[in-house]
């Protein structure tokens, strides 16, 4: 290899571990005025209508996103993939009406449970700010991690199996 191609290489490594470690500082700093209390909530009614109540000695996973942010739409398949395995609840912040929301998850083949939040109630109860965010709750309903902005499916399993 060529000195000229292994200088690009050296910088493109550069950029990219700093990107990852500017990523997560800003995740680490949106983080920080998250509700960390212990779950509160027992059950959600959902998009659907049904009402999806939270198991028992269950992790659990909750994910707040809106149809017009485009992270979301990246991440999106990750909570997919995740929540075929694991439980999880999706929460659709500020994203139209239901029938908005319907078109939007059949639009990009998404099958994951959400829930309506037409008015913020959730977002605020957990003092949301940024989109997406993940919440990850242990069997005994403790807050043991959160993320702000994309989250990688293999991020999202390594997650819930601890």
């Amino acid at each position: 290899m060529n000195k000229k191609i292994k200088k690009y290489i050296k910088e493109i490594l550069i950029f990219v571990l700093f990107l990852g470690v500017l990523t997560n500082g800003l995740s680490y700093y949106n983080a920080l005025d998250l509700n960390k209390d212990k779950l509160s909530i027992s059950s959600f009614k959902l998009l659907d209508g049904t009402n999806y109540n939270i198991p028992k000695n269950k992790p659990i996973l909750i994910h707040f996103w809106a149809t017009w942010c485009p992270t979301c739409k990246l991440e999106a398949l990750n909570i997919q993939k995740i929540s075929k395995d694991y439980e999880v609840i999706t929460i659709a912040v500020q994203s139209g009406t239901k029938k908005d929301i319907q078109n939007y998850l059949k639009k990009h083949k998404l099958s994951f449970k959400v829930l309506n939040d037409t008015n913020s109630f959730y977002a605020q109860k957990f003092n949301i700010q940024t989109f997406p965010t993940t919440l990850i709750y242990d069997k005994d309903k403790n807050l043991k991690f959160s993320e702000v902005g994309y989250t990688t499916t293999a991020g999202l399993y390594a997650r819930m199996m601890f």
